[in-house]
């Protein structure tokens, strides 16, 4: 079939490649425009432009996908279907209704669950053991369209965003293959979601990153590796802030019998991490990144910081008194 590809950030690139690589033509990719990154503001282009340019494909950056320019580019490809990863944007009908076999998206989750914009965040906030690739049918709701083909993926114990991320972009890109060739001889039916069943998975914002202590460990320990590596998790010592890069819970016993104190307390600092009471058991921090600095191995963060047993972590800057 002939495809156009629409796809923005690195999860949208092994879609990308898995169609360069297969037996459907790729006649035409339309990505967000270059944006400023980094401290310098230095205008870069975005992964899928990187892949597609690479391979000699033509490339779109509208600043309107309404705009009578880009629909008529889009036409002038002729597409049997517009395939979608992580696109950024929300296609309107006029879109939707271009290609005679729709539009295919490829969403990090099993849906009906995770519909928005962080699923595979939110199924490692949540402690999800496993989750997966749905490709459906787009519609003008958000992910509400009919299902085509599903995949699971299994969470691991130490999986943070990027990880899980990682292996479910490389499913998504084998899968989004599958559906295209089964559409191509009407091999796949689509069927309607269960809305009843629906849960969210909202935009992650920087605020969002801030350690409650008072939380049971498991439910923090949950959201290191959900917000890692954006926003981070992150607290702050005096006023200094953290950002926990890794963290795990007590489990082992290291701590046993130790009285309960407030959350947030440092119970103890050895030379490779320390303890920080929760409202319900301990989380063990492994690896930190103060303000302005690279993320580092507690060990590393103590040679030159001082954190002492018995200070208090908490989620706004305190000023120090000596």
């Amino acid at each position: 079939m002939r495809v156009v590809f629409m796809g923005t950030p690195a999860f949208a690139v092994p879609s990308l490649e898995a169609l360069v690589n297969s037996d459907h033509e790729v006649v035409g990719v339309v990505t967000q425009p270059d944006r400023p990154k980094g401290r310098g503001q230095t205008v870069v282009p975005c992964p899928v432009k990187e892949l597609a340019v690479a391979r000699g494909l033509s490339v779109r950056q509208p600043d309107k996908i309404k705009s009578p320019e880009f629909l008529q580019q889009l036409a002038e490809w002729k597409p049997d279907v517009i395939a979608v990863t992580a696109f950024g944007r929300i296609l309107p009908k006029t879109i939707l209704d271009l290609p005679p076999m729709g539009c295919v998206n490829v969403h990090g989750s099993l849906l009906p669950a995770y519909r928005g914009a962080a699923p595979v965040q939110w199924a490692l906030i949540h402690g999800d053991t496993e989750t997966g690739i749905t490709t459906m049918l787009m519609d003008e709701g958000m992910d509400t369209g009919a299902v085509l083909l599903q995949q699971t993926v299994p969470i691991e114990p130490e999986d943070t965003a990027l990880e899980l991320g990682a292996r479910m972009a490389q499913a998504g890109g084998a899968l989004l293959v599958e559906t295209l060739t089964c559409l191509a001889v009407h091999a796949v039916v689509p069927r309607a979601q269960d809305h009843s069943r629906a849960t969210m998975a909202p935009l992650l914002k920087k605020e969002d990153g801030v350690i409650d202590w008072t939380q049971p460990a498991t439910e923090i320990a949950n959201r290191l590796r959900g917000l890692s590596p954006w926003p981070g998790s992150y607290t702050f010592h005096h006023e200094h802030r953290l950002i926990i890069r890794k963290g795990r819970v007590d489990a082992n016993g290291g701590l046993a019998g130790g009285s309960v104190q407030r959350p947030g307390t440092i119970l103890a600092v050895g030379p490779t991490s320390f303890w920080v009471e929760t409202g319900e058991g301990r989380i063990e921090v492994l690896e930190v990144q103060p303000a302005n600095k690279k993320r580092m191995s507690v060990e590393q963060f103590l040679l030159g910081y001082a954190l002492r047993t018995q200070d208090t972590l908490s989620p706004q800057p305190e000023r120090c008194v000596l």
